[in-house]
């Protein structure tokens, strides 16, 4: 497998759950400015939407949208526990914990990391930021999102946490997110993924 990725993107929880499988895979670097990957190709022909993450699979076929190849990678090795069994209601709500960190936490952050984003938007991003994350400090089950295991879903949570020491807001405000993401960190396939990309 291919992962195409951009240093502390959101690709970054693709690969962390690649490292979590133990499975031989390529990482291809790209540049999201320029749309082309390290060694010079378009990378629209890889992606046409322009973004990370991309997967290559092994027949050459591309899988897009972290939380889609996220459940991929997990179903590809079911023994490793990285998601519930498909059909299942504890398989929905890691896919409730996706949607919302995609749509709730994620997409927040875009304005924070747009030079040209007015300051009244980064204002309301920041506000729609405090008010989720809140959220999510008083549900948080056990170790992980889901409770006793760690799963993709904490791959992509803990992702989108390490923006906040770039932008803010300072998760300081929420001592339980601020463990959680000094405890995710210490996991290899992270300590791994973040050294291989340069980013901390």
């Amino acid at each position: 497998m291919k992962l195409y990725y951009a240093p502390g993107a959101c690709s970054l929880a693709s690969h962390i759950v690649l490292r979590e499988l133990g499975r031989p895979f390529q990482l291809v670097a790209v540049s999201l400015a320029r749309k082309t990957t390290a060694d010079g190709r378009d990378f629209l022909t890889v992606n046409p939407k322009g973004y990370v993450p991309a997967l290559e699979l092994d027949d050459g076929a591309i899988l897009t949208e972290g939380p889609a190849i996220l459940q991929y990678l997990a179903d590809f090795e079911p023994a490793r526990a990285l998601a519930p069994p498909n059909g299942t209601l504890a398989r929905y709500r890691l896919q409730e914990w996706l949607a919302f960190i995609n749509s709730e936490l994620h997409k927040s952050f875009g304005p924070l990391f747009e030079a040209t984003a007015p300051d009244v938007l980064k204002e309301r991003a920041r506000a729609t930021l405090v008010r989720r994350l809140g959220y999510v400090a008083g549900v948080l089950p056990g170790p992980y999102l889901t409770g006793a295991t760690f799963t993709v879903a904490d791959a992509y949570l803990y992702t989108v946490l390490t923006w906040t020491a770039h932008v803010g807001p300072d998760l300081a405000a929420w001592p339980v997110l601020a463990d959680y993401l000094a405890r995710l960190a210490a996991r290899p396939a992270i300590r791994d993924a973040q050294a291989a990309e340069k980013v901390r």
